[in-house]
């Protein structure tokens, strides 16, 4: 049986708009892209390390998909680029028809929970994505970071009570939480 698992990068307000660039999410007239960029390093590649040689695929929301989409292709051989390139990515979207990344496919949210009878999924930013599946969602990795924003599009937007089930601080101050929903959410 299949699993989903978000990874995010979380202030420690809960904001997880626009964690990369400057210019990554400009909602709401945002001010603080790039913002996990000074932390993110090790907190990454700790992430990144856990979850190497897994099979599954990646469950992305439209505007993600576009950004990973635009950035990912292009960039010289590294490992990430080639383990992006050939994983699989389900992109939920009802507007995007024929996405040109290698082994990408449109799926609607009513396929999702066949998928995840199917294989272990993880799902990167996709905030939308995230909150319109909160009952489908199996484990949360958050990399909570040292900072406040007092604005920003937040994790989550309901009641979900966590269990946690394991932590980890990085150098730079960010730290790895995993946690579970409970069964009493």
């Amino acid at each position: 049986m299949g699993e989903i698992t978000v990874v995010c990068n979380l202030t420690l307000d809960g904001v997880m708009q626009a964690p990369g660039l400057p210019d990554e999410d400009l909602r709401g007239d945002f001010p603080y892209g790039g913002w996990a960029a000074p932390y993110s390093q090790d907190a990454m590649g700790r992430v990144l390390g856990q979850r190497a040689g897994r099979s599954g695929g990646m469950l992305l929301g439209r505007r993600t998909y576009e950004q990973f989409a635009a950035f990912w292709p292009k960039q010289p051989e590294n490992p990430y680029t080639e383990a992006l390139n050939q994983q699989q990515k389900y992109v939920v979207s009802s507007t995007l028809h024929d996405p040109d990344w290698v082994n990408s496919h449109i799926i609607t949210v009513d396929d999702i929970p066949t998928l995840k009878a199917d294989q272990k999924l993880v799902i990167l930013g996709s905030g939308a994505l995230i909150r319109s599946i909160p009952h489908l969602i199996d484990q949360y990795i958050l990399l909570i970071h040292p900072l406040s924003l007092g604005t920003g599009q937040h994790l989550f937007d309901h009641h979900q009570p966590l269990e946690l089930t394991h932590s980890e601080p990085t150098t730079t101050g960010v730290v790895i939480c995993s946690y579970r929903p409970t069964a009493d959410g």
